[in-house]
This record gives C-alpha cells, sequence and structure tokens, in this order.
C-alpha cells in the first residue's frame, strides 16, 4: 500500500467529486486537472463586494432574520492534519468566519444562487471539511465550530432611480448539520478511491468524452504527419 499523501481540495467535493470518479482521481493523484471553467467576472465583482460589505458587521444587525455574530474573516485558507485512518489531509479556501456570541464560530458558504434544499446535502461535505480543517489545523491554534451555514443571493428586480441601476438581491439562511461521523467516512471513501485503480470514465462526462475521442485520433494523427514529404 502506498504512503503517499493526498491534498484535497474542499470545492472540489461539490462537483468534481459528484460528476466525474476518474476526473477526480486523476486531479487528486496529480495526474491531470480538467480545464478551469470561466467564470464571468460580474460574479465575481458581486461576490467580492458582498463578502468585503459583511467584515466586522454584526449579520443580525444587517438582517434581523438571521443569527446574531460577527464576520471576522473573509476568504481566507485553511489546511488541517491528516483525516485519521486515511492519506488525506484538506487545504482551501472558505468564504466567512463569523464569531458567534458564546465565542464559538460559524464557517458560512455564500453563495449566488437560487436556493433550494438540495444546496445544503450538495455542500455539507465541503463546509465540514472546513470545520475539521479549523478544529485540526496543521499550524496555529484550533477553533471550535459550532455552526455551518448557506448565506444565498439571488437577484430579485431590478430598480432604476435617478441615473443609478439599483438591483435587489433578497437573502436566504439554511443551516447546514454537522455531522462528523458522516464526514470521516466520506473521507475514508475518498481515501479509498485514489489509492486504488484508476476508474472508468464517467458515463456523461464530457471531459472522458473529449479524452477518448482525442486518444482515439492519435493513431491517424501520426499518420499523416508520416505522409508528409520533407
Amino acid at each position: 500500500m502506498s504512503d503517499k499523501i493526498y491534498k484535497l481540495s474542499p470545492s472540489d467535493f461539490a462537483y468534481l467529486y459528484e460528476e466525474c470518479k476518474l476526473c477526480y482521481f486523476l486531479k487528486g493523484r496529480g495526474l491531470i486537472e480538467r480545464p478551469r471553467g470561466i467564470m464571468p467576472g460580474v460574479f465575481n465583482a458581486i461576490n467580492s463586494r458582498v463578502q468585503t460589505g459583511l467584515i466586522n458587521k454584526n449579520l443580525k444587525d444587517l438582517f434581523p432574520d438571521l443569527p446574531d455574530g460577527t464576520i471576522v474573516s473573509q476568504e481566507g485558507f485553511v489546511e488541517s492534519v491528516i483525516v485519521p485512518g486515511t492519506s488525506v489531509y484538506i487545504k482551501g479556501k472558505y468564504d466567512l468566519l463569523m464569531k458567534n456570541p458564546d465565542g464559538t464560530y460559524t464557517i458560512i458558504d455564500l453563495k449566488l444562487s437560487q436556493p433550494g434544499e438540495d444546496k445544503v446535502e450538495k455542500y455539507m461535505t465541503q463546509l465540514s471539511s472546513y470545520k475539521f480543517a479549523f478544529e485540526n489545523p496543521k499550524v496555529g491554534k484550533p477553533i471550535k465550530i459550532s455552526r455551518l451555514a448557506l448565506l444565498i443571493f439571488y437577484p430579485d428586480k431590478v430598480e432604476y432611480r435617478k441615473g443609478i441601476t439599483y438591483l435587489d438581491f433578497p437573502h436566504t439562511w439554511m443551516e447546514v448539520p454537522i455531522d462528523d461521523g458522516k464526514f470521516l467516512n466520506f473521507m475514508k471513501d475518498i481515501d479509498k478511491l485514489l489509492k486504488g485503480p484508476r476508474p472508468g470514465p464517467g458515463e456523461n462526462c464530457i471531459y472522458c468524452q473529449y479524452r477518448s475521442n482525442f486518444d482515439s485520433l492519435k493513431p491517424e494523427k501520426i499518420a499523416e504527419q508520416e505522409d508528409i514529404p520533407f
């Protein structure tokens, strides 16, 4: 059995891991990554401004329906010790960290998307991995995480007043359950995947289809090159 240690990025759990085990395997083993998707600049700009505007603010002062707590950190990096019983560790960037009145903390993942109950399950492992990293850091002092949540903004209506465009973004707060046992089992599943044989291509993965089609053209391309009269 290999004693190699694997770095896991929490942001890969919700999409890459669920979409295609082969693509996840190739990235996790350091072999090849999918091309990065192009995120329109406007989304990055909105996300950055929303997060920055929350720093050092009490959420309940801004939104009476949200929990009492002060946002103390934005887009920070975390790195964990090796997860017990595995050869993997967590390294990634969270969105927001809120200090609760009792001295514990809440990890908040900010989303610009339509709210839905499926979001809770979808991002549970991502937020749980940040929790593990905060409570089991590679360096520094651990902090207690007592809540996980999604703070979702999605545009509703637009108004034009005196030459300025106002876009209304109603918010939705969604609590994410803490289940350390489920998280550890998930880490063991990933550990088993990365240590095991290469999985087959994802049935509906367009990246796997592209690699397969590209490989099938290689002999033809080589033959064409050999016919070039030099």
